[in-house]
C-alpha cells in the first residue's frame, strides 16, 4: 500500500522519541504474546491428565506443578499487561513532546513564503494536529507485533492438527481487512476535501467568541449570521461523514458475517472429531482455545494494520512538512555580517513578486542606506513599503537584482548572523501572552535583567510595567488566569522596547506609532532620535510629524523611488510629497 510508505519515517520519529522506554515496552508485548499459547499448553496438559486420571490412571508427578505453572502464567500475564500500558503513557507523553518540538523547529526553518500559501497552511495546519494526534498509531503498531506473534504460535498450534482448518481462517478474514482498508483510503480523501471547510469553521468559532470581535458582533448583531453560516458548513460535513459511517457499517457488517462463519465452521469440525472419540478433552482445549485465538488474533492483525493504513495516510501531511526544505538559507561558507557595517545597504536594479501573483511589487528599484542615516519611507498601501524591509531583512530574496550589504550580496551572508544585527518592529507584531518581562526580552533572549530595564525605559514601556501588579513578572493578555491585557499604544511601548534590547546596527520600525496619542508619539521619537544617533534607521510611517525627523525622505508609488530628499526640500519640489503632506495637514486645521 502506497500509504505504508509513511510508516517507516514515522516509526523513526517515534524511536528518538524515547529509544528505552520503546524497548522495555516492546520486550513485554513480546512476553504478552506468548502468554495464550503457553497457557492453552500447559491447560492441554492439566485436562488430559484428569481425563485419564478418570479412567482409573495415577495423576503424573508434575502434575500441581502444571496447576502451579497455569495460575503464575495468569498473574505474569495480568503484570504484563499493566507494564504494557505504563510504557505506553511514557511513551505517548515524550512523543508528543518530541514530535511537537520537532514540527516547531522545522516551522521556524521555512521561508516566509511557505506560511502565505493557503495550501502549504493547509498542509500546516493538519501537520500540526497529526503532530500530537498519531498517539493510537503508536500504539497500534506495538499492538500489531503483539498481535502477529500470538496469531503465529496459535496458528502453529492448528497447523500441526490441521492445515486446512488454518487456510480455512485465514481466507475467511481478508474480505473484511480488503473492505477496511477500502475505506480508510476513501476516508483519508474525504479529510482532504474537508481540510479548507475545517479551517472556515475553526476561523468561525473564533470570531464568533473572541475578545477582539465581541464589539462588532453585539453592534452589528452578526452572532445570528456566524452561526448560521457555522451550522450551514458543519453540516455539510455531517452529512458527508454519515454517508461515509454508513456504507462502512453495512459492508464491514456483511464481510464480518465470512469470519464469524470461517471461525465457527472450524470449532464444529473440532467438537465432532472430540465427540467420535478422535481427540483427547485437553486436544479439544488446546485447539478451541486456539481456534478462538487464532481467529481473533488473524482478524485484530488485519484489522490493526487496516488501522495502521488509514493512520499512515493521514501522516501524509506530516512526512511531507518535514521534508520541506526552505529555498532561503544560509550557504556552507556563508559569511558572519560585518562588524561595524562599513558602506551600508544598496539595492541594484531590485524587482520583486510574490510567489504565484504576476504583480511587480517593486519595478528596478535603487536604493541606497548609509552607516548613521535615518531614512523615512512613505506612500500609500501596497506600494512596495514593507516589501523593502522583507528583502532588506532577507526574508524574501529578490526576483531580480539584487541586495548588497558592504558591497556583498546578503545571500552570501549567514542568515541568523545577519537577523542579529537588525532591530524590527512590524506594524503587526507580536503580543505574546508571556510576562511583561519575556516580552521585551524575545528581542535578545539571553539578555541580562538590567539590559531588558534599559529597553523598556528606551521604548517607554518602564511606566507601563511600573503600573502592573505583578511589576516585570506580570503575565500579559487574557488568554491565561491571571492575566492583564494592555491598551493598544502600551503594547507597541513594549514591542519598541523589544527592538531597542535588538541593540542592533539598524533599527527598521514599520508604523511604530499607529497606536500612540500625541504625546506619546513625540516622546517616541524624540526619544528615536537620539537613539538612531550613529546608527541606521529606517522609518516606515503615514504621519508626516513622524517623518519629517528623517534626513532623507523616499516616496515610493508603484514600487519605484519618484521623490526623494529631506522634509523641507520635498515641500519645496512641490510634487507627490507635498500634495500629501498638504491634504494630511488640512484635516487638522
Amino acid at each position: 500500500m502506497h500509504a505504508l510508505q509513511n510508516v517507516p519515517p514515522f516509526l523513526r520519529i517515534v524511536w528518538n522519541s524515547g529509544p528505552a522506554v520503546i524497548a522495555a515496552g516492546l520486550s513485554f508485548r513480546v512476553l504478552a504474546a506468548l502468554g495464550p499459547i503457553s497457557l492453552l499448553g500447559v491447560a492441554k496438559l492439566i485436562l488430559d491428565a484428569v481425563q485419564a486420571h478418570g479412567s482409573g490412571r495415577p495423576l503424573p508427578s508434575a502434575f500441581w506443578w502444571w496447576v502451579g505453572a497455569e495460575c503464575a502464567l495468569a498473574a505474569a500475564s495480568a503484570l504484563i499487561g499493566r507494564a504494557i500500558a505504563y510504557f505506553d503513557a511514557l511513551l505517548a507523553d515524550r512523543f508528543t513532546r518530541h514530535v511537537s518540538v520537532l514540527v516547531m523547529a522545522h516551522a521556524s526553518t521555512l521561508d516566509l513564503s511557505s506560511y502565505e500559501d493557503p495550501h502549504f497552511y493547509d498542509k500546516l495546519e493538519r501537520a500540526r494536529v497529526q503532530a500530537t494526534d498519531r498517539i493510537a498509531m503508536i500504539q497500534a503498531t506495538g499492538m500489531a507485533l503483539q498481535q502477529t506473534i500470538s496469531a503465529v504460535t496459535l496458528s502453529a498450534g492448528i497447523f500441526w492438527f490441521s492445515p486446512w482448518l488454518l487456510a480455512l481462517l485465514v481466507a475467511a478474514v481478508i474480505p473484511a481487512f480488503l473492505g477496511e482498508s477500502h475505506f480508510a483510503f476513501i476516508g483519508y480523501a474525504q479529510n482532504i476535501r474537508q481540510t479548507p471547510v475545517k479551517r472556515q469553521l475553526d476561523y468561525l468559532r473564533v470570531l464568533g467568541a473572541s475578545k477582539e470581535s465581541a464589539k462588532e458582533l453585539k453592534l452589528f448583531g452578526l452572532s445570528g449570521f456566524l452561526s448560521s453560516e457555522y451550522i450551514r458548513l458543519a453540516d455539510g460535513i455531517y452529512r458527508e461523514n454519515v454517508n461515509l459511517a454508513r456504507r462502512r457499517l453495512v459492508a464491514g457488517g456483511l464481510l464480518s458475517l465470512l469470519s464469524t462463519g470461517g471461525y465457527y465452521g472450524a470449532y464444529a469440525y473440532v467438537i465432532y472429531r472430540t465427540v467420535t472419540g478422535d481427540l483427547s478433552w485437553g486436544t479439544l482445549q488446546f485447539l478451541a482455545g486456539a481456534i478462538a485465538g487464532a481467529s481473533l488474533n488473524i482478524q485484530n492483525v488485519f484489522a490493526t494494520f487496516a488501522s495502521i493504513a488509514d493512520q499512515s495516510l493521514f501522516l501524509t501531511d506530516l512526512v511531507d512538512f518535514l521534508a520541506v526544505r526552505p529555498l532561503l538559507f544560509s550557504k556552507p561558507n556563508a559569511v558572519p555580517a560585518p562588524r561595524p557595517i562599513q558602506s551600508g545597504f544598496s539595492f541594484e536594479d531590485v524587482s520583486f513578486a510574490y510567489p504565484g501573483s504576476p504583480r511587480q511589487v517593486l519595478d528596478h528599484l535603487n536604493l541606497r542606506i548609509e552607516p548613521g542615516e535615518r531614512i523615512a519611507l512613505i506612500g500609500e498601501n501596497g506600494q512596495g513599503k514593507t516589501t523593502i524591509v522583507k528583502l532588506l531583512t532577507r526574508l524574501y530574496d529578490p526576483t531580480a537584482g539584487r541586495v548588497l550589504l558592504d558591497g556583498v550580496d546578503l545571500r552570501e551572508y549567514n542568515i541568523e548572523d545577519l537577523h542579529s544585527q537588525i532591530g524590527v518592529i512590524f506594524q503587526d507584531f507580536m503580543r505574546y501572552e508571556m510576562s511583561a518581562r519575556l516580552n521585551i526580552a524575545v528581542g535578545r533572549i539571553d539578555a541580562e535583567d538590567a539590559s531588558i530595564r534599559l529597553a523598556a525605559s528606551k521604548g517607554l514601556a518602564d511606566k507601563v510595567i511600573g503600573r502592573l501588579p505583578g511589576g516585570y513578572e506580570q503575565l500579559l493578555g487574557r488568554r491565561f488566569e491571571g492575566g492583564v491585557d494592555l491598551s493598544g499604544g502600551e503594547w507597541q511601548k513594549v514591542a519598541l522596547a523589544r527592538a531597542y534590547l535588538r541593540d542592533a546596527q539598524l533599527l527598521i520600525l514599520d508604523e511604530p506609532t499607529a497606536a500612540l496619542d500625541a504625546r506619546s508619539e513625540s516622546e517616541v521619537f524624540q526619544r528615536f532620535a537620539d537613539l538612531t544617533e550613529g546608527r541606521m534607521a529606517l522609518l516606515i510611517s503615514h504621519r508626516f510629524s513622524t517623518v519629517r525627523m528623517a534626513e532623507r525622505i523616499l516616496v515610493i508609488e508603484d514600487g519605484r523611488i519618484v521623490e526623494e530628499g529631506s522634509h523641507q526640500r520635498l515641500l519645496d519640489l512641490g510634487g507627490r510629497y507635498a500634495g500629501m503632506f498638504e491634504l494630511q495637514a488640512s484635516s487638522y486645521r
